[in-house]
């Protein structure tokens, strides 16, 4: 079995970035674990008008469904599993992305709080020292989400926004969203959607 990546998805808006995180890896064969919060199963019913399943094999099934995708290995958690493999230490990991990342979400981390997995888990990434990717959404930032997310820097999380870029030429929606995956998993020293990757100014 390979050493997984986490996906941490929080309640923020820009769930797409968390499906095609999740599709992308799975794409490559990799192994992942996903969490995702009971505030993003809000947001995709809010959102999406999808309900997203808690019970962990029905949403291993639904993202599979709903990506499909059948390659790579998948394991889902309940939000609220403290008992869960990735919530420990000793479980090793590549690494841990969230995303997209509420400021709440941020704010908790920043202060060392863990009221859920995906709290716990990218704490452990911390006390750990291994690599945890923030993808905030939110805009503007007030003071305190700068704070809180210099905090996170410091204390060894990469912070990385999903910021849209034009000079790749995009032509559709799927292509920004593949831009951003990519660059998100840079931060983890993994390259992913590799055709997409501006290659310079052409002559």
């Amino acid at each position: 079995m390979r050493t997984p990546f986490v996906i941490g998805v929080s309640g923020a808006s820009a769930q797409q970035l968390a499906e095609r995180s999740i599709q992308w890896l799975l794409r490559c064969e990799h192994n992942v674990h996903v969490i995702v919060s009971r505030g993003a199963h809000e947001v995709w019913r809010a959102e999406r008008g999808i309900a997203v399943p808690v019970d962990p094999e029905q949403q291993e099934r639904f993202w599979r469904d709903h990506l499909k995708v059948e390659g790579g290995e998948l394991t889902c958690h309940r939000w609220d599993d403290q008992a869960a493999v990735v919530a420990s230490g000793s479980v090793a990991t590549r690494g841990m992305v969230v995303v997209p990342c509420s400021m709440g979400t941020v704010g908790r981390l920043a202060a060392g709080l863990a009221g859920d997995l995906l709290e716990r888990s990218a704490d452990v990434h911390l006390k750990e020292g291994r690599p945890l990717v923030i993808a905030p959404r939110e805009m503007p930032w007030n003071l305190i989400h700068l704070r809180n997310l210099t905090t996170l820097a410091e204390a060894g999380a990469r912070i990385a926004p999903p910021i849209p870029a034009w000079y790749t030429q995009p032509e559709s929606l799927d292509d920004m969203l593949d831009f951003l995956v990519m660059r998100l998993f840079d931060g983890l020293g993994e390259s992913l959607t590799e055709q997409i990757r501006w290659q310079g100014r052409r002559p």
